[in-house]
Parts: C-alpha cells; sequence; structure tokens
C-alpha cells in the first residue's frame, strides 16, 4: 500500500513489464522511453478508455450559455478540445478576457493551439494537484463565474466540492463522456505493474474483466479520483502521483525502480 511517499515497501519486486493504460506518446523523446532504456524494462501502451464528444445538439440540452461565464477550469487536453470544438459548432464567440485555470502548466501550454497565449489570463497550479489550482483560483476568484469543462462520467468531486464550499458562481459543462475500450487482448499478457490515469481506466478493466485477481500485480495510479477508485475497487494502490516528489507518474515509477534496483544490490 502506498504510505507516506509514492511508492511503499514492494519497492524491491524485479519488474520487467508495465502496462501504461494510455496510448503511446508520438513524441521519441517521450520520459517513458528514456525511463524503459534506463531499467530495461518493457513498457506496454494501451487506452483503456476512449472518449467520445457530446454533440451540440445535445449539450445544448444542458442550458449553459457558455459566453455567460468569465473563467474556465481544465483538468486535461481532452476538455480543451471538446470545449472550443463545441464553441465552434455552436458558433459561440469566447471573449478575450475570459481567463483560464489548468491543472498543470503542460495543459495552460496546450491553450496557445486555440487562443493568444497571455500570462495575464492563463494560470496553473504549481506541482499538478488540486490544491495548487485551488490555491491560484482563490487569487482570482472575486467576481468570477466559473465553467468547469469535464466528462459526462468523470467529473472531479473534490474540485466541484471547493467550488461550492467557497461560494463560487460556477457550472459544469459535460462535454465529452467516457467508453470502456477493449482491453481483452493486451490482458492476456502478465504485467508486474499496471497504471491508471482516470476512474473510468480502473472501470474498464473490470467492464472488461469482472474477476480480475491482482494477485502479484502493482497497480499504479496518477490523480486523487483514479487512487479512490482502485481503492474502492479492492486493489491494493502501490505507486501513486501526483506527489510532491513524484509529481508525474514517469516520477513515481523513476522512483520505484530506482528503490527496487538499490534494494536488490
Amino acid at each position: 500500500m502506498v504510505k507516506n511517499g509514492a511508492i511503499s515497501g514492494t519497492a524491491g519486486k524485479n519488474v520487467k513489464k508495465i502496462l501504461i493504460t494510455q496510448p503511446k506518446p508520438e513524441n521519441d523523446r517521450s520520459p517513458y522511453f528514456e525511463l524503459a532504456k534506463k531499467y530495461n524494462i518493457d513498457l506496454v501502451f494501451h487506452p483503456f478508455i476512449r472518449l467520445e464528444g457530446i454533440p451540440a445538439k445535445e449539450f445544448r440540452k444542458q442550458k449553459i450559455d457558455i459566453s455567460y461565464y468569465s473563467a474556465v477550469v481544465f483538468t486535461s487536453r481532452n476538455a480543451i478540445d471538446h470545449f472550443f470544438r463545441i464553441c465552434e459548432e455552436m458558433k459561440v464567440t469566447i471573449s478575450q478576457d475570459t481567463k483560464y485555470f489548468c491543472i498543470t502548466e503542460a495543459v495552460a501550454l496546450y491553450l496557445q493551439k486555440f487562443i493568444l497565449y497571455r500570462k495575464r489570463k492563463v494560470f496553473y497550479g504549481a506541482d499538478g494537484t488540486n490544491k495548487s489550482m485551488f490555491d491560484v483560483i482563490n487569487k482570482h476568484k472575486e467576481n468570477e463565474k466559473f465553467l468547469y469543462v469535464c466528462s459526462e462520467n468523470q467529473q472531479d468531486n473534490e474540485i466541484v466540492n471547493w467550488l461550492k464550499n467557497n461560494k463560487c458562481e460556477f457550472a459544469l459543462a459535460f462535454m465529452y463522456r467516457t467508453v470502456s475500450n477493449d482491453i481483452g487482448s493486451v490482458m492476456e499478457s502478465r504485467f508486474d505493474v499496471i497504471c491508471f490515469f482516470t476512474p473510468s481506466g480502473v472501470k474498464s478493466l473490470f467492464d472488461n474483466i469482472p474477476t480480475f485477481a491482482q494477485e502479484e500485480t502493482l497497480i499504479g495510479a496518477f490523480g486523487n479520483n483514479t487512487s479512490k477508485a482502485v481503492e474502492e475497487s479492492g486493489l491494493n494502490l502501490e505507486i501513486k502521483a501526483p506527489l510532491p516528489e513524484a509529481p508525474s507518474m514517469v516520477a513515481a515509477l523513476e522512483q520505484f525502480l530506482s528503490a527496487a534496483a538499490k534494494n536488490r544490490q
């Protein structure tokens, strides 16, 4: 189990094959590939979920006037893609004064694909956690109306509760949904570690394999909601991110593999 850090006392396990439940990075310089080379491990990438955009016609039923909101909260690049897709489909013009609050710098920088990036209107958390994003929002929340763009079946309750508890005027904008992928073929292999990034990814595992038994497989999770989904499904969580010492899943795996190598010496 995860204790005080990103990893637990199982760090002595000899890991040879890791399943990353996301698409394979397009960039050959991805830190995942550097990690695989450094520790001589086999990394397998296979997304456990796929996203489906909610059509503008269906979105209109939510009765949300996008132009009414002065600030938008994004926790992923997918949310950004679908926000601007919906705006285009509905012919909504976004004010140049709109503020954008993002979970990480990487998500914030992705906005450059759609807007003229200005530091005065794009903000992001320092370490990729909800808390660091809340700290930034808290400095600007007065007189702002927030639109939280999220999946129909995967909104972050911690964000929703924070906005409520801090008396922010906000609305949830469901612009896409997650659907379980067929993972039967990839799960025929045996993995030492399986890394999850969304609660829907955990759900997909049991949608496909209801009788899945963890046995000696180690489980990694990125994000509080994903960690919660792992534990509520009855799995033992061994590798966790983001944490101050492990802001990404790559960093958490690096920490785990480094500890494992030292314990085997």
